[in-house]
């Protein structure tokens, strides 16, 4: 029975309000500096018969798609010339910023000209999972030892893989293999050892760089992965069906996979088919019903299909699949725009498949609303284990309340918060009509006046000399991928922004821009990204009970107790709650050594993400806080006589998956490796001038002082919680390994992005010039004799006139914005040297 018109709008509804999880796809590449073409965004074809996309089905629909998307003509001429005139994250954000993607599992074994690292992934997409292909392990492990001069022996070959492939297993969420590729996918599954060994001889002789298309050397390498990924818990994916002409198709039907089904070694295992088998989906389908070891994914196939074509391919799956076994996909690869063409289409093939099981009485409406969200992202995030699969909000329902129903989904969010910190670490915002966001503000932003970034703690107007005034406005430009439902205003979305000139042309004070590009300098000299993790210490204050208008520490006990932790711990599990609804990683929370203070640890995560999640955290602090009639100060120091806060931030630098700061063979000292070393040499130089972007406010320097642990001398050290830079072996590292050092010396008031991108120049600095760390101070520097070290800025005068003479930091930052922030710093010295009491003032501000 076919749906009524409320009923087919509720399954619309569903499916496309629902996150989605990506199941499997592969990196993108630089757009300005990749040789791949992207006419390949349409084909699987290559060389000449490439030419030839452009009279198909698919390629015609999908252009028009993409010119809709940019609102420019649908040749391919003006969209390659309008998306070579886009940054990539601009592209990106564009391609992305309706699909709700929610998570993205990428094979980075495809190896493409000018990609980007799968560490670069995570500031586009809001979750990543990498997905490892076992054959380019191989080929990369051979290849490495060919090219170290080592003498290859199957038996050492096949224990190094074995080893990487267990390694691995804890860092990845599934295992790959494109055997179908590499001979087909009529594996044997009792090729012998010495049979691989003779195909693996040939490789080796053949000489670097080896691929491999032995027939039983690919199998054995199957059957190994497939071994571990069993017992692991991992799934494996398989490429089946169409793809380049580099595979024989007729090997490609995953019906050939049987003598590996019925093999009692891997009956436990979890295979996922690829690419909706196209043509074979019947076969697939078919093997997902009396296999239990076969799910289904059909990436690939929506969109390269016709229309007609996508709606049969998953028809076809659904024809004898097990709902709960058939998963989404883009297959999205080197440009966004296919996984944008993916999204699109898997929604409106969803609807039309599911609408017409409904009609045929296959189908309930609750049994298609269920399945629509199992398919694009629940059945994924249970197999692949992301997290505990969500409760689908829709149980039995009435033929009554479909109205009701179909009138609260679109009613929820009214207004979005775009949220940004000023020269002078405050956060402000501005609120826009949901409906005025969608229709403008995404695309053209909101307008702010220049002088906005020029503004002081004490007065709401541009410091002298900053080089902003009244004239001139730029455009506060939604980062989509930092959008949230705020969890304590279910009507409310936050979104941090970046400041433009106009719409792509990043200005040149906005702090998150700034360190975008450091970020992309550090990425092109070095291929390395930097990570960051903070530890945000704060007050929460309670009125005095005698004057009712003191503001006093919530409790007095000491470090670390539970009376102390207890008395916050409702508060505090609801700044929690709401910090992971926003995408933030939390290590711990404790009560710290202040009456009423309280540390809550985030996850390292790459920096421009790390400096988001401080200012969510310091956001939602201060307004749940609130609710509870008391105050939430980040203030470094606030009772003269108590404990300062800091939010220290622990740094760490990654080359992909590996972090490159821990100690290796490339010959650094004091468990770091080379580069690590060098890098915060480039710290260390920098130090003084960096405290102007750390440390903002005058009150920052009543924390920084000696045995406070808050690091007052020039130096550095091993474990040393009084040294400004610590080197830090946290748990899970061995003991004499370095695995990142800690800055202390950063505070709460300081604008988390500007004080990353300090660190960053000035890292970058070291790393040019090889720079090199002076001996490490292993106690207490207090105890030191005097004239032994230096002090660090005791006075944000001090700070900023090192900042002044910094030439570097002046290059790599900018000099109109190191201009505008030592106006502001200035202002802010002038200020408070006439003011006996701000803390109050402050303690609301920060």
């Amino acid at each position: 029975m076919a749906l009524t018109e409320t009923e087919f709008s509720l399954l619309r509804e569903r499916i496309y309000s629902a996150a989605i999880v990506d199941g499997h796809a592969h990196n993108l590449v630089d757009h300005h500096a990749s040789s791949f073409p992207f006419l390949r965004a349409f084909t699987e074809a290559d060389g000449d018969a490439a030419q030839f996309a452009q009279h198909t089905l698919s390629f015609k629909r999908s252009l028009r798609d993409i010119a809709n998307l940019y609102g420019c003509c649908a040749s391919l001429e003006t969209v390659q010339a309008h998306r070579l005139s886009l940054t990539m994250e601009a592209l990106c954000s564009k391609c992305l910023e309706a699909t709700n993607l929610s998570a993205v599992l990428i094979d980075d074994g495809l190896h493409l000209d000018k990609i980007y690292s799968l560490d670069w992934h995570k500031s586009i997409f809001p979750n990543v999972y990498r997905v490892l292909r076992i054959e380019t392990l191989a080929e990369s492990i051979i290849n490495q030892g060919i090219s170290s001069g080592v003498k290859w022996t199957f038996d050492g070959f096949l224990d190094c893989f074995m080893s990487a492939l267990k390694e691995s297993s804890g860092q990845v969420v599934a295992l790959k293999s494109i055997a179908a590729y590499r001979g087909g996918l009529n594996i044997d599954p009792h090729v012998s050892k010495s049979q691989a060994e003779v195909g693996f001889t040939r490789c080796v002789q053949s000489g670097a760089p080896i691929h491999i298309y032995d027939k039983n050397l690919v199998d054995f390498i199957f059957l190994c992965g497939l071994e571990v990924a069993t017992q692991c818990g991992l799934p494996m994916q398989i490429h089946t069906g169409f793809g380049d002409k580099d595979l024989d198709l007729s090997l490609a039907n995953p019906l050939h996979l049987r003598g590996v089904l019925e093999d009692k070694r891997f009956a436990k295992s979890r295979l996922v088919l690829l690419h909706a088998s196209y043509p074979f989906s019947k076969e697939a389908s078919y093997l997902s019903s009396v296999y239990l070891q076969v799910y289904l994914d059909f990436g690939l196939a929506i969109p390269k299909l016709s229309v007609k074509g996508m709606h049969s391919a998953v028809s076809e799956l659904l024809e004898l699949a097990p709902l709960n076994k058939v998963m989404f996909s883009t297959d999205g690869y080197a440009f966004p725009e296919t996984f944008f063409l993916g999204i699109k289409w898997a929604r409106e093939t969803l609807v039309n498949v599911l609408g017409e099981a409904c009609a045929n009485g296959d189908l309930s409406l609750d049994e298609a609303l269920t399945a629509a969200s199992d398919i694009l992202g629940a059945n994924s995030m249970s197999l692949y284990r992301l997290s505990e699969p969500p409760e689908n909000p829709i149980k039995q329902l009435s033929e009554d309340c479909y109205s009701r129903l179909l009138c609260d989904t679109r009613k929820e969010v009214k207004h979005v918060r775009l949220l940004w910190s000023d020269g002078s670490g405050q956060r402000r915002c501005r609120v826009v009509p949901k409906e005025r966001f969608e229709k403008v503000t995404k695309l053209h932003g909101v307008g702010l006046a220049k002088c906005c970034m020029g503004m002081s703690s004490h007065v709401d107007g541009p410091a002298k000399g900053c080089g902003l005034n009244a004239v001139g406005e730029i455009r506060l430009l939604p980062d989509l991928r930092s959008k949230w439902v705020i969890p304590w205003s279910k009507e409310e979305e936050l979104v941090l922004v970046d400041m433009h000139i106009t719409p792509g042309s990043p200005w040149e004070y906005c702090p998150r821009s700034t360190l975008k590009r450091l970020s992309k300098s550090l990425l092109e000299e070095f291929g390395l990204v930097m990570k960051a993790g903070f530890e945000s210490e704060f007050y929460i204050l309670k009125r005095d009970s005698e004057t009712k208008q003191k503001w006093v520490g919530l409790d007095t006990s000491p470090y670390c107790s539970s009376a102390s932790f207890d008395a916050a711990s409702d508060m505090l599990f609801e700044v929690s709650k709401a910090l992971t609804a926003m995408g933030v990683n939390i290590e711990q929370l404790h009560a710290e050594a202040g009456c009423g203070q309280y540390e809550i640890a985030l996850n390292y995560e790459p920096c421009l993400k790390a400096a988001d999640d401080v200012m969510l955290l310091r956001e939602t602090v201060k307004a749940l806080i609130q609710r509870h009639g008391l105050i939430a100060t980040f203030l470094p120091k606030l009772f003269p006589n108590d404990i300062g806060s800091g939010s220290h931030v622990h740094i760490s630098l990654w080359e992909g998956d590996k972090n490159v700061f821990k100690a290796d063979s490339s010959g650094g000292q004091y468990g770091m490796s080379k580069i690590g070393q060098e890098f915060m040499s480039g710290v260390y130089h920098h130090l003084p001038s960096i405290l102007a972007f750390t440390a903002p406010l005058p009150n920052s320097y009543e924390r920084i002082k000696p045995q406070t642990w808050s690091g007052a001398h020039h130096c550095w050290g091993r474990e040393n919680r009084e040294a400004p830079l610590r080197a830090s072996c946290p748990p899970g590292t061995h003991h004499d390994v370095v695995s990142n050092f800690e800055l202390k010396s950063f505070d709460g008031c300081a604008n988390p992005h500007l004080g990353l991108a300090a660190i960053l120049a000035a890292g970058i600095d070291g790393m040019q010039k090889h720079l090199q760390l002076p001996e490490p101070v292993d106690d207490d520097p207090s105890t030191l004799s005097e004239g032994l070290l230096k002090m660090l800025p005791t006075s944000l005068e001090q700070s900023v006139a090192a900042l002044q003479q910094n030439e570097i930091l002046k290059e790599l930052l900018g000099p109109s914005l190191i201009k505008c922030i030592i106006a502001v710093r200035q202002s802010e010295i002038e200020f408070y040297k006439k003011q006996e009491d701000f803390s109050t003032m402050l303690a609301v501000r920060y």
